[in-house]
């Protein structure tokens, strides 16, 4: 809890990034006033605070030294930020063609980068067979033909554990009928065809979920995987020598959850590999993690500005901000949920509690149910914490509003790593009409005059 200077408790302020500070009774980060970044880059605008990546990034590096560590594009493609990364001895973790231009354009080399997805086309499989990826995991039986023809060479093989994690249902992904990876019989027999294919089988893959606000899941999991390990070694004579056991670990958006940190929750792996391994009697395998929420979320704060401030009930008056579910939709998937502050006021006692929502023509566009705020009144600046990961990344443009802004916040500057889509952007993805252009209407096809 941190304290404000005449005793009340400001909840939501260390939730931000470890930059953040109150200067002059204003938020900053990075050393620049959340103020001057609105007003300079507009809103919404999501501000990442690079000290705060990069410690997150050496939180892994020191805790499993010898592990090949990979930032999980999914959670926000960005160069910049994998430039970063790749700075920090991360490869990049890629389940589309599209997350892996962005790791090829950062200069991330293909030995250390892994290409994941449950439906790869053959056009992504040639991909990385032409960047020379580190691995292609296997997730469907047919998929290892295809990677052969397309000239991979090296794979894992995903494996479903069928282990439910404690964490919302739509991102559990190891859990028994789960749309990821093969059932265990189906990765028997996937190792063998593959290695039958004069493919390089170098592992296998498990990954239980995102969000993990524990270690207890993850520590069944690799106990499950070291003994279906050893009967890879019964039935088929082979031994996996490298386990990739994906990413998964949460981070704190509310003061009510507690996660653990990148330290435990690392620790708590390894601990467990070496134990299972031993119990088992198998040869030491390498190992790969994928972090992407723990790097980025934390680090990344949405600045919005406040527009109607509107009595609904006795209970509910809504703040309406100048965004919602179209650059954060987390909390209508997942029941996601947020705290904030007014940024230029952080110091000012709550005045009340208030429901934050977007400017969306859904009922459901809310993005806050109840945060105590202080005194929040049209054209303040409202800061939203931990909203790094999976926001930006999973946007779209609802009632056609153009995406956000993001920028990296370092040392009291400020520089712009991805620009704000306009209403051009979105028009011009329409395909203008045309004199003698096609038109459907009611049976049949007319051309642009109705003729």
């Amino acid at each position: 809890m941190t304290w404000g200077p005449t005793g009340f408790s400001l909840p939501a302020f260390e939730l931000f990034p470890d930059s953040a500070a109150r200067e002059h009774g204003e938020l900053s980060l990075g050393g620049v006033r959340a103020s001057r970044l609105a007003e300079e880059f507009g809103t919404p605008l999501i501000v990442y605070c690079e000290q705060t990546l990069l410690a997150r990034a050496e939180a892994y590096r020191s805790s499993a030294p010898d592990t090949l560590l990979l930032y999980s594009v999914k959670a926000f493609p960005s160069v910049a930020i994998l430039e970063l990364v790749a700075g920090a001895g991360y490869g990049a973790d890629v389940s589309t063609a599209g997350e892996l231009a962005f790791a090829l354009r950062a200069g991330i080399p293909g030995e250390r980068i892994v290409l994941h997805g449950n439906n790869k086309s053959d056009e992504e499989l040639a991909a990385a067979a032409v960047a020379g990826v580190r691995y292609v995991v296997i997730d469907a039986a047919d998929e290892v033909a295809r990677a052969a023809t397309a000239g991979v060479e090296r794979v894992l093989v995903r494996v479903t554990p069928g282990i439910e994690a404690e964490t919302h249902a739509a991102i559990t992904t190891g859990h028994r009928g789960s749309k990821f990876g093969l059932p265990p019989e189906d990765a028997l027999e996937a190792i063998d065809v593959a290695r039958a294919a004069g493919l390089e089988v170098a592992g296998l893959h498990v990954h239980i979920g995102s969000q993990l606000l524990e270690t207890a899941a993850v520590r069944t999991t690799i106990a499950w995987l070291a003994a279906f390990a050893s009967e890879c070694r019964t039935r088929l004579g082979w031994v996996p020598g490298t386990i990739d056991l994906g990413g998964g670990l949460g981070v704190q958006h509310v003061l009510e959850e507690e996660a653990p940190s990148i330290e435990t929750f690392v620790g708590a792996l390894i601990e467990r590999v070496a134990e299972e391994w031993k119990r088992h009697e198998l040869p030491s395998a390498d190992l790969v993690l994928e972090p992407g929420r723990s790097l980025v979320g934390r680090a990344g704060v949405t600045l919005y500005r406040i527009g109607v401030v509107k009595r609904a009930s006795e209970r509910v008056t809504y703040v309406a901000i100048d965004g919602g579910m179209s650059d954060n939709p987390r909390p209508q998937l997942y029941g996601a949920l947020y705290s904030a502050i007014v940024a230029e006021r952080v110091n000012d006692p709550p005045t009340g509690v208030f429901s934050v929502c977007g400017k969306h023509c859904e009922s459901g566009d809310v993005l806050i149910e109840g945060v105590r705020l202080a005194s929040p009144r049209r054209g303040d600046v409202l800061a939203v914490p931990a909203t790094g990961a999976y926001t930006l990344a999973m946007s779209s443009n609802y009632n056609a509003v153009p995406r956000p802004a993001a920028v990296l916040v370092s040392e009291g500057e400020a520089r712009l790593i991805r620009r704000r889509e306009s209403i051009d952007d979105l028009l011009d993805l329409e395909a203008p009409l045309t004199e003698g252009s096609a038109l459907i209407a009611g049976g049949g096809v007319t051309d642009a005059a109705g003729e």
